[in-house]
């Protein structure tokens, strides 16, 4: 049998359009492809933006930068000492962008200057972290994207 040029671009759109589809249904159907890439309170936080941006010109600033490190028993997260420790108040927040089930917020209780985040509440991977703090009544904030 001999197909004309005619058919045989009907039958390549009907092709290209059935993988399309295929494509499309299985991305919306199954779990393992959903992501949520926003957090639920996006407007709100979107609102608020300029008092982020003066906290974080603010953690810029200072002379000695919150820092972040992996160690054996977790996550630890070291404040600028010279600030000291009862003034500091505020949140830890862990976002994780490929499951909002993980996200989880802490507050900030210090132990000489630092605070650690244990292995159990972190699972391997793609974190976003903001420390959103407060001394002596100046707003600073600290965002990040870590690999754990």
């Amino acid at each position: 049998m001999k197909i004309n040029w005619g058919t045989a671009i009907v039958l390549v759109f009907i092709g290209f359009i059935s993988f399309i589809l295929f494509f499309v249904i299985k991305m919306n159907t199954d779990k393992k492809y959903e992501h949520d890439l926003v957090t639920e309170d996006y407007y709100k936080k979107e609102l608020a933006f300029q008092k982020e941006i003066n906290a974080e010109k603010n953690a810029k600033a200072l002379k000695n930068r919150l820092t972040i490190r992996k160690i054996e028993e977790g996550l630890c997260i070291v404040f600028p000492e010279n600030k000291g420790n009862t003034k500091i108040s505020g949140n830890i927040y862990l976002y994780r962008p490929s499951n909002k089930k993980l996200d989880f917020e802490i507050p900030i209780t210090l132990v000489d200057s630092k605070i650690t985040i244990p292995n159990n509440q972190l699972v391997k991977g793609r974190w976003n972290i903001i420390i959103d703090w407060e001394c002596e009544n100046i707003p600073y904030l600290f965002k990040e994207p870590f690999t754990y």
